[in-house]
């Protein structure tokens, strides 16, 4: 690993400055935004369009996609409060955003809920929605459990059902960040060897080669049962994003040997991934894939996820030219014409992700009760999908608008 800016001789990084760090790069809110779009898909029960998308050619998915641009922007929007205010202060920011954060993830599991109470209870369907996100616990008293305890390891994230797992890693990544931004004012090498040794700790394998257990966190006070998304392993990918987006690492030079790679490891991904298997019949890669489980693990963020991503969005990175510049549709042709209108909107969506994200989660119960209602025939599926992704759009413009205070008199 190479990094940009060296610590000096007195021990502290060079300052980013302010106006750089604020700088908005049109990719940033792009790829983000098509990640919003991806994770509603994914989310939704049932949904046959989750067959084809991305996570399904190779290892890493809109996940990454998602945390990796978290990371970038969490340095645009935290990394310049250090800097300029210091880092109590810019400790106290990051902590105010874990509060909202965290209050986010609160409201959504308690919508989510009384949704599936509610769909539950229609009885148009035969099926049990909350029992589908497997919410027994909250229902139903065993000598595991009590209902109290539910509650109250909702309250301190000891209880996290898999369905709600991404917004507290995402917490805990971001409590991290203060630690981060301490050890760059000793050395960049300080930094890099806190990320490394943190993700080692994190996979299960490698740890258990040395009889020591992995970091994790309880994700039910009855069983073993973890975190799905271990925060110490995908802080890999959030960091990664930070760093390039401080400047610690340098934008890779755009040369054929590089694209060659980047579009060789993608590719080579295809015959190892779900399609290779599913479509392909790749009996070798389904024994593969069993054996080395491991090095693509999700919860963890295996390494294999790590390589594939850094080669796709790098391949991503040059398509879309010098911040974002060939996204933007030149010429009066009809095409250009609708990427015109498209592409505000899905910068939009990507702006306002936390919103998003927390409104997309809830969609995705409503869309699948949809399909169950009206079928899963190509032409239902496609509008349900088009009047989920209207409701991520929607959304976007509302927090958008709330955001810029129109309340207050214009100076």
């Amino acid at each position: 690993m190479t990094f940009a800016d060296p610590s000096d001789a007195v021990g502290q990084t060079k300052a980013i400055p302010a106006n750089r760090a604020r700088v908005r790069d049109l990719r940033l809110d792009f790829f983000r935004g098509i990640a919003m779009f991806i994770i509603l898909i994914a989310h939704t029960p049932g949904n046959f369009l989750t067959l084809w998308i991305p996570a399904r050619w190779g290892f890493s998915d809109a996940t990454e996609i998602f945390v990796f641009c978290s990371g970038m922007a969490s340095a645009i929007a935290f990394g310049g409060t250090f800097d300029r205010s210091g880092w109590r202060l810019g400790t106290a920011r990051v902590g105010f955003r874990v509060w909202q954060v965290y209050w986010a993830h609160i409201g959504l599991f308690c919508a989510t809920v009384a949704l599936t109470i509610f769909l539950t209870e229609l009885a148009i369907t035969d099926r049990n929605y909350w029992g589908q996100l497997n919410l027994w616990p909250l229902f139903i008293e065993s000598e595991k459990w009590s209902n109290p305890e539910i509650f109250l390891g909702l309250m301190t994230l000891t209880y996290v059902p898999n369905y709600f797992d991404i917004l507290p890693m995402y917490m805990v990544v971001l409590v991290m960040m203060p630690i981060i931004m301490a050890l760059s004012r000793i050395s960049l090498w300080a930094v890099a060897a806190f990320i490394a040794v943190t993700w080692v700790g994190a996979q299960q394998s490698l740890m258990g080669v040395f009889g020591l257990p992995h970091l994790g966190l309880p994700a039910e006070p009855w069983t073993d049962r973890q975190w799905f998304f271990d925060p110490f392993g995908w802080q890999l990918i959030f960091f990664t994003g930070f760093a390039f987006m401080r400047g610690w690492l340098p934008k890779p030079p755009v040369t054929p040997l590089l694209i060659g790679t980047a579009a060789f490891i993608v590719i080579a991904n295809i015959p190892l991934s779900n399609i290779g298997v599913r479509e392909f019949g790749f009996e070798w890669a389904k024994e593969w894939r069993s054996e080395n489980r491991a090095l693509f693990d999700k919860s963890g963020f295996g390494i294999l996820r790590y390589i594939h991503f850094l080669a796709l969005a790098y391949l991503a990175w040059v398509l879309a030219g010098n911040k974002g510049d060939r996204l933007i549709a030149r010429g009066t042709h009809v095409f250009a014409r609708i990427w015109r209108q498209v592409l505000p909107v899905i910068i939009k969506v990507g702006q306002q992700s936390l919103a998003v994200f927390v409104v997309s989660m809830f969609t995705a119960r409503i869309m699948g009760f949809a399909m169950d209602i009206f079928g899963r025939e190509i032409g239902a599926v496609l509008l349900v999908n088009l009047c989920g992704a209207c409701v991520l759009m929607a959304t976007a413009y509302i927090a958008s608008w709330f955001k810029s205070s129109p309340w207050k008199k214009k100076a």
